[in-house]
Order: structure tokens, then sequence, then C-alpha cells
């Protein structure tokens, strides 16, 4: 790991202001450190080389780090931890799908350090990526090209890909904070705003190094899921080649509002097969006003697929993906609520 300066703020604003002094030194990038269990690893493996970094841990102790449910829907705090939210009672009640995807993600020591703001953040887990022995990474070093097309493919993107990049969004969390039309807090020097969570990730094209709509120094604070008529009625099914602690090849956050049988609406994402948290609107389509079965959900994740682009070694993962929603639509048909 390489030397650098560490600072501690206090609060948002604290925080905010050390990132923009330490900007205008040349030569300092400089990261944000809340758990760690993203950005220490890279900058152990020489990807992510702050000369900075600036701890914001004590900012759990306010707004960030709670995690408050009203008839409006549930705020997660930022610094909220991933543990502290899947075992949450009211969380696991009102939004099951949210429990699950934490839950199932990383280990129990990572997801008692991991905070939600750096979960839905983390780096793509692209061999090519964190060996930084391969100079082909497009992401780590833009327009040197990707190993990844040519190379080892078998854990890579079917969904959201271009000829620069093919690297698959890694994370849980977002996959259900879109298919429940979550929000994400963001703060800034200019201010605050909210913006739906479906707008942060960037698709690679032809700048697979840009990866969200974050500018440099803005942080997240929080996350907004509005209260639905599906959020109970919704889970997190994920596919993987070992049962814990392992990336998902193929995992669905599928939400129903069922009027008997009847779909009034349904939320899907898809998590393991897409460079970016990928919402199935085509499969959401294909379920609109539609009888609950296994015909009609063949059909949405026919839907969901149609414009996959298999490589050499990921091919199954359309047939993997289609299974995994079908199956995940069956279980949420099934829920007693």
């Amino acid at each position: 790991m390489r030397p650098f300066a560490f600072q501690r703020a206090g609060s948002g604003i604290a925080a905010l202001s050390a990132f923009a002094s330490s900007q205008q030194l040349p030569d300092q990038a400089t990261q944000y450190l809340a758990g760690g269990t993203t950005l220490l690893d890279l900058m152990k493996l020489d990807v992510t080389r702050p000369a900075r970094v600036i701890d914001v841990n004590d900012l759990s102790s306010g707004r960030m780090g709670r995690v408050e449910l009203s008839d409006q829907g549930l705020f997660l705090g930022a610094m909220a931890r991933m543990a502290d939210v899947a075992d949450h009672p009211e969380v696991k009640r009102h939004f099951p799908m949210i429990a699950q995807s934490l839950q199932l993600a990383a280990s129990a020591q990572i997801r008692n350090m991991a905070s939600l703001g750096g979960n839905v953040l983390q780096r793509t887990r692209c061999n090519y990526f964190r060996d930084v022995s391969y100079t082909d990474c497009n992401k780590r070093n833009p327009g040197s090209g990707c190993a990844a097309l040519g190379g080892v493919n078998r854990s890579h993107a079917v969904l959201g890909a271009s000829d620069q990049c093919i690297a698959t969004y890694a994370g849980d969390f977002a996959q259900a904070l879109m298919a429940l039309k979550g929000g994400v807090e963001i703060a800034s020097a200019a201010g605050q705003q909210l913006i739906p969570f479906a707008q942060l990730h960037s698709l690679p094209g032809d700048t697979p190094h840009i990866e969200t709509l974050l500018a440099e120094g803005d942080l997240i604070t929080g996350f907004v899921i509005p209260a639905t008529p599906f959020a109970r009625r919704s889970l997190y099914l994920k596919v993987r080649d070992r049962e814990s602690y392992e990336f998902a090849l193929a995992s669905a956050a599928v939400a129903l509002d069922l009027d008997g049988s009847r779909i009034r609406e349904a939320r899907i994402a898809l998590g393991g097969v897409a460079t970016v948290p990928w919402r199935a609107e085509e499969a959401e389509a294909a379920l609109h006003g539609k009888e609950a079965g296994d015909s009609t959900f063949q059909t949405a994740a026919e839907a969901a697929f149609r414009t996959a682009q298999p490589r050499v070694h990921n091919a199954f993962k359309i047939e993997l993906g289609k299974r995994t929603l079908v199956r995940a639509l069956n279980e949420a048909t099934a829920l007693t609520l």
C-alpha cells in the first residue's frame, strides 16, 4: 500500500470542506473512508492510489447513521451498517427485499463494517480490473482496451456491456433500491439533492472509467424508499457458485402488487448479469395486467434477456438469469402477507 495522508471529518460540512481543500493541492487524489471494505482492498492491490483519505465514520452518530420508518416509507442513512439494516425487524417486515439483499451479501464480518453508501459504490470484481499487471483495462486505464473481451469472462456481464467494457456490477443492495423505486440523497458544495437511485450509475459506453454521476467530493448521505403497494411482497433471490461469501452469477429483485392472481404492477431488477444495477422494464411490461403463473413468468424472463450479448464463457448466464427470474416471481407470488 502506498503512503497517504489521513484526516477525520466530524460532520458532513467538514467532510466536503476537507475534500475541497485537498483538491487545491497538486496531484492530491482524495477518497472518503467509511467501512473501508472496498477502498482498502483496492489500495492494497494498487488499483486505487489516494494521496489523502478522509474518514467520515463520525457522521454515523447523526442522521447518516439512522434507520427511520414512517408512513411515507423508509430512510436509510448512508453510514448505517449493512448488518444493522439486515437485522432491523421493521425493515424485514415492511421491506423484506432490502433486508435480504444485505443479508445475502459478503460475510458477517464485512456486513458489520460495511456502510450502505459505500456498498452501492463498490467497484467491479473483474480480475482484469483488480490485477494491475494487466494493462488493458479501460476502467482503470482509459483507452487501453478491455482484456476481458478476449480473456476469461465467465463472471462478466451479458446486459449493458459495450465494446469498451463488460465488467459486472457486483452489488446486491442496489438491485433492491432499483426495484423499490428508491432515491439517493447526495450532498455537495452546492447543497443537497435527492435523485432516483436508477440515475446514479452510468453504463460503460465509451467511458467505462466514469461509473456514477457523482462529481468529485460528492457525498452520499442516505437513501429514501417510498411506501408502495408492492414493498411487502418483495424478495431478493441470489444464485452463486457457493452459498456464502460469494458474488451473484445471477440475481433477481422482485416486487409484486397483486389483485388476486392478476398482476397490477411488477418491479424487477437484475444482478450478476449486467454492468450496472439493471432494471428489467421489458419484463415488467410483460407482466402488467397478466395472470401470475409459469407461462407469464417465462414470457417476462425472455423479455428481460432479449438484448443480452453473451461472450465465450458467460453465455450460460442468459439461461441462468431467466430461470432465476422465473423462480423469484413464483416465490414472490406465493408469499403470505
